[in-house]
């Protein structure tokens, strides 16, 4: 590549337009979860609304230190994690590593980490009380395992955010700063944030905390479109203005978000029910012995698609047996959640997010 020489003190002699705000900001690559990566169009107006809206959810003001270690090429790592603090006027400390040592190093006030960063981190007593000044410890990328998110707590003395986003929304849904904070959860819509729960006949879902559809939402920090891809594009958007992310997720009364996962690949249909992929894995993660699962429905030529869950035992743990977590599952959720097969592995296949990649798992 050219290496052009910067002048670190010069300033140039010319003044240049502030570009518009609907002009595109960024093409940034979805992580492929679910199929190949789409350039997402980010405009100028858009990354400003959505950290804007961040920062009046997280009380997030130029006092605050924000300290991560996450990717500089996603939304999580870049939008939020360089652009935020350049906006909002805070400093950021960027550990290049996310180990559970760089973060206790860093003395912030305001920590972000996908679930993996904040396992090890809940795993490290050291580390986790060192970080029991800061103010906040928010996660996102991929759910937070109710027992990260209890260690966590107990240890620090802090209780995790959750949030939701994507790279075509950037965040659309948090838990407050100064609201709950429930596991599994997470929160409620940003400001000028609207959601909607809907079938795949494109009827109303009840926001009741049970009924499970396809999450819809709309605001000013969505995206304008994908690269070259007018035909996805389409395909992505209602005629009434809401993009349809293709998570599932269930809403409650007071308006709170869970996400169920992916409904290409989380909406389980399985004897005439219709099952998410992510409460039995939060379950399962109730067993001392396991340290991850991913739970997928695979064809059944009698009830659709049969559930099999594929765990990964904690080191030094006890055996773990199948009937064990059968009967986990048959308790805390019901009989039909069940899975009709446990397979062990050693670990489970992930992006560079740390998003488990469920396809390779067919």
């Amino acid at each position: 590549m050219p290496v052009v020489p910067v002048r670190l003190h010069a300033r140039s002699w010319h003044s240049y337009p502030e570009p518009a705000p609907q002009s595109t900001a960024f093409v940034l690559y979805t992580s492929g979860t679910t199929g190949p990566p789409k350039g997402v169009l980010l405009s100028r107006s858009a990354i400003a609304a959505g950290i804007d809206a961040l920062g009046e959810a997280w009380d997030w003001t130029w006092r605050d230190t924000l300290v991560h270690g996450l990717p500089l090429f996603h939304v999580h790592g870049l939008i939020l994690g360089i652009l935020g603090p350049l906006r909002i006027g805070s400093r950021v400390i960027h550990t290049v590593k996310p180990t559970p040592e760089n973060y206790a190093r860093a003395e912030g006030s305001l920590y972000f980490g996908v679930p993996t960063v904040w396992s090890r981190i809940a795993e490290d007593e050291e580390a986790a009380r060192a970080l029991s000044g800061a103010r906040l410890l928010v996660s996102g990328s991929a759910p937070l395992p109710v027992p990260v998110f209890e260690k966590l707590r107990e240890r620090t003395g802090l209780t995790p955010i959750e949030r939701y986003g994507m790279s075509e929304t950037m965040l659309t849904l948090s838990t407050r700063f100064d609201g709950e904070r429930r596991p599994g959860w997470v929160g409620v819509p940003l400001r000028g944030v609207e959601t909607r729960l809907r079938d795949e006949k494109g009827n109303d879902v009840p926001h009741d905390g049970e009924s499970i559809g396809g999450l819809q939402v709309r605001g000013p920090m969505l995206f304008d479109g994908y690269l070259n891809r007018p035909d996805a594009t389409a395909e992505s958007w209602t005629e009434d203005g809401y993009f349809k992310t293709g998570d599932v997720a269930v809403i409650d009364e007071g308006g709170f978000h869970r996400i169920v996962g992916r409904e290409s690949i989380d909406l389980i249909k399985t004897g005439g029910f219709r099952v998410g992929a992510g409460e039995i894995e939060t379950a399962i993660l109730g067993h001392p012995s396991v340290s991850e699962v991913a739970v997928i429905g695979v064809p059944d030529a009698d009830l659709g698609q049969r559930i099999i869950a594929v765990v990964v035992r904690k080191a030094g743990s006890p055996e773990v047996t199948e009937a064990e977590l059968v009967e986990l599952v048959g308790a805390e959720l019901s009989a039909h959640k069940r899975p009709r097969e446990v397979r062990l592995a050693e670990t489970l296949p992930r992006n560079a997010m740390g998003k488990v990649q469920k396809r390779e798992l067919f």
